[in-house]
C-alpha cells in the first residue's frame, strides 16, 4: 500500500508540473504571438520612418520639398556646393535648341523649345523668376509694375506689367504685356498668363527646369538615380546642370494673313531664341567666363560679321553653327 501512495504522490506531483509547464506554454505562446504583429509594426515603422527620411533628405538636397523651416538656408547651401564643382570645372559647350513651331487655329504660333543650361535648376530658377532679369533678357526694356498675390515661400504668385521691345520692317516700339507668373521652387516650374488683353490676346506659356548630370560618366558603370547616388559616385564632384523647356502659345488681337503672318512668326521664334541666348550668357557669367566673352557672344548671335549675319540664316543648327565660327573668328582677330 505504501508502494501505491508514494507511486501516486510520484504521478500527482509529475502531473502537477507537468500542468503548470503546460499552462506556462499556453501563457507564453499567446504573449509570443501578441507580440509578433506589434514587433512587426514597429519594424516596418522604423523601416518606414527611415525610408521617409532618406526620401526626405534626397529631395531636400535639391530637388524637391524642402523640410520647412529649413527651405530657404538649405537650398543655398546645397546651391553654393553644386556651384563649387562649376567654379572647379566651368567647361561648357551650349549646344542649340530643339525648337518647334506649330501654328493653331487663330494664333500666331505655338512654340516649344528645348536646351541645356550649364548652372544647377536653382540658379536658372533664381535668373527667369528674378524681379530685375531685364538686364539679362535685353528685350525686356521696363518692368512697370510688379504685384505678389500669392506667397507660401517656395511658390508665389506675381502679377507684372513690362513694356517689351518690339521690331517689325524698319518700324520699332515697345509692347505692354500684363502677365500673372506662378513660380514655384518645388518643381522648378513657372506658368504665365496674360491677365489683361491688349496688343496680345493670349500670351501664356511655362518654363520647367530639371536637373542635369553633366559629369554622369563618372559613375560608369552605375546610372545614378537621385542626386545622392550622384553624388556618392562622382565624390561630390559632379557638376548638375539644367534640361531647361519653354512652351509658348502667342495669339494677337489680330493675326495677320500671310505673308505678314510669316513674317512675324520667324522674327518669334529668333526672338525667343535670343532670349535663350541671353540666359546662356547669364550662365556663362556666373560660371566664371568672363563679361567681355559673355557680351561677345551675344553681339556675335545677332550677326556681328557682315559677311555672314547670323540673322539671315533661317536653320537654327545652321545659326548656332555660324555663331560658333564667328566666335572663333573673332578670337583670332
Amino acid at each position: 500500500m505504501d508502494d501505491i501512495k508514494v507511486a501516486r504522490t510520484s504521478l500527482d506531483i509529475h502531473d502537477i508540473k507537468r500542468n503548470q509547464h503546460e499552462r506556462g506554454l499556453k501563457l507564453a505562446f499567446p504573449t509570443f504571438f501578441e507580440q509578433i504583429p506589434q514587433r512587426l509594426q514597429n519594424c516596418l515603422k522604423l523601416h518606414l520612418k527611415k525610408s521617409l527620411e532618406d526620401v526626405g533628405q534626397a529631395k531636400f538636397a535639391g530637388f524637391g520639398i524642402p523640410k520647412d523651416g529649413e527651405s530657404y538656408t538649405a537650398l543655398k547651401v546645397n546651391l553654393d556646393n553644386q556651384m563649387q564643382a562649376w567654379k572647379a570645372n566651368p567647361t561648357w559647350t551650349d549646344q542649340p535648341p530643339d525648337m518647334k513651331v506649330n501654328v493653331p487655329k487663330g494664333s500666331l504660333c505655338n512654340l516649344n523649345l528645348k536646351f541645356n543650361v550649364g548652372l544647377p535648376p536653382d540658379a536658372v530658377f533664381n535668373i527667369v523668376i528674378d524681379p530685375d532679369n531685364r538686364r539679362v533678357f535685353k528685350n525686356i526694356k521696363e518692368v512697370m509694375s510688379r504685384r505678389i498675390l500669392v506667397d507660401e515661400g517656395l511658390r508665389q504668385v506675381v502679377e507684372v506689367e513690362q513694356a517689351a521691345l518690339w521690331r517689325f520692317l524698319w518700324w520699332s516700339g515697345t509692347i505692354s504685356v500684363h502677365v500673372i507668373v506662378d513660380q514655384n521652387r518645388k518643381d522648378y516650374s513657372v506658368k504665365f498668363k496674360q491677365g489683361k488683353e491688349g496688343f496680345m490676346k493670349r500670351f501664356e506659356g511655362c518654363w520647367r527646369v530639371d536637373p542635369l548630370f553633366v559629369d554622369e560618366k563618372l559613375c560608369f558603370p552605375f546610372k545614378p538615380n537621385s542626386l545622392a547616388d550622384y553624388n556618392s559616385c562622382t565624390g561630390g564632384k559632379g557638376r548638375v546642370g539644367s534640361r531647361v523647356s519653354l512652351e509658348q502659345l502667342i495669339q494677337p488681337a489680330l493675326v495677320p494673313p500671310p505673308p505678314i503672318s510669316w513674317y512675324l512668326r520667324g522674327i518669334t521664334a529668333k526672338t525667343t531664341e535670343m532670349l535663350i541666348n541671353d540666359l546662356q550668357a547669364e550662365a556663362a557669367r556666373i560660371r566664371g567666363v568672363s563679361d567681355n566673352k559673355a557680351g561677345k557672344d551675344s553681339e556675335l548671335y545677332t550677326g556681328a560679321r557682315d559677311e555672314h549675319p547670323v540673322e539671315e540664316l533661317t536653320d537654327i543648327k545652321e545659326r548656332w553653327a555660324q555663331r560658333r565660327r564667328d566666335r572663333r573668328w573673332k578670337r583670332s582677330h
